[in-house]
């Protein structure tokens, strides 16, 4: 269950966040949404693909954790094994809600992060807002800029037809069969085709380095099979 309310330094200035809980919040999720501010991050660990929204069937960019729905294959033993968490996890149980036209910071208050006695304090004695508390806004002003700068970077990549489905089939060290559908990535042909006028768009738009980083991030695929073979007892750490 969630329950979204508006921050407020009176209402919550009693509650801790219990930052040791945090990055279990995505323990189950096989996917999580990314912004280009942290590609150059992501590619060390992670395949970074696209996927349509659910709800709107609208293109956005995520970081690829696991095959299955449930399965994050960067969840072990209880922890996050990664050098890099993406911004969509480490800002929780915080987001960002609108109000009358105005942004707000909204939080989850039927997380289980939240507390009363341990961990990081979101206000201190006076209801101001803790180090703790700026950091987390300064993440989500990074992704709220971030899905904007998205967003435009993906209709550009429609418009120039550069995104095709990913055929991704895979047999695991156990001879599991699995055919992973709904993902798309960047057309490497096509791209090779613009003429020079489009690529000078694209690199005055700042597009072409995420483009490459993209494209080089598919190779962790194979990281992720391994991390996938390691926990069906099929693989070495």
């Amino acid at each position: 269950m969630t329950h979204f309310v508006a921050l407020h330094n009176q209402l919550h200035q009693q509650l801790r966040v219990d930052t040791t809980l945090v990055e279990s919040l995505g323990a189950a999720n096989n996917m999580v949404p990314v912004v280009l501010s942290e590609f150059l991050r992501l590619v060390v660990q992670y395949p970074i693909v696209f996927t349509k929204n659910s709800e709107n069937g609208n293109f956005v960019c995520v970081a690829l954790l696991g095959f299955e729905q449930g399965e994050n294959l960067f969840w072990q033993d209880n922890q996050w094994q990664g050098i890099y968490t993406p911004l969509n996890i480490t800002r929780q149980p915080f987001f960002i809600g609108q109000e009358n036209g105005q942004t707000l910071i909204c939080i989850d208050t039927d997380s289980a992060t939240l507390h009363s006695g341990q961990g990081e304090a979101i206000f201190d004695a006076f209801g101001k807002e803790t180090n703790y508390l700026n950091t987390i806004k300064a993440r989500l002003a990074q992704l709220l800029d971030g899905e904007t700068q998205t967003h435009a970077f993906i209709q550009h990549l429609l418009a120039l037809n550069l995104l095709e489905p990913m055929a991704l089939d895979i047999r695991f060290g156990n001879n599991q069969q699995q055919r992973v559908q709904g993902l798309y990535t960047i057309n490497e042909q096509r791209l090779t085709q613009l003429d020079p006028t489009q690529l000078s768009e694209l690199q005055r738009e700042g597009y072409l380095q995420p483009i490459y980083t993209q494209l080089a991030s598919l190779g962790q695929i194979y990281s992720l099979i391994q991390k996938k073979n390691i926990r069906l007892g099929h693989g070495t750490n």
